[in-house]
């Protein structure tokens, strides 16, 4: 088992930028591909971002890429989300998961945090 905890999610306006974060325990938190969803009130959960075990191959949602970044520092089990350049479609609860296929696919993550609302004003 892995517990994750997201922190971070706030109200920001336009243009502005966040740093979210997930806290892991459990399990050996380097084992694990790590990824970013996000929902967004009446729409289906969509990937953000994903990061391999090694922290250095990443991959991003076309409607982020080159405004949002990921890590993580296996050392302190942590993986981040940074997001610059905020618009109001960002609005989201950002869920932060672990599995084992580094994949775009939400059905591939094993393991869920509980969320964490960033909601971006114009």
């Amino acid at each position: 088992q892995v517990q994750l905890v997201e922190s971070g999610g706030g109200l920001v306006q336009a243009g502005g930028s966040l740093r979210l974060s997930c806290a892991a325990s459990g399990r050996t938190f380097s084992n694990y591909v790590m990824g970013w969803f996000r929902q967004a009130p009446g729409k289906e959960r969509e990937f953000v971002a994903a990061i391999r075990r090694s922290a250095i191959i990443t991959r991003y949602a076309d409607s982020v890429r080159g405004r949002f970044t990921i890590s993580r520092d296996n050392a302190k089990n942590m993986v981040y989300l940074h997001m610059n350049s905020l618009k109001p479609d960002d609005t989201a609860v950002y869920y932060c998961a672990a599995g084992d296929s580094y994949s775009s696919s939400a059905p591939s993550y094993n393991y869920w945090g509980q969320g964490t609302k960033v909601t971006v004003s114009s």
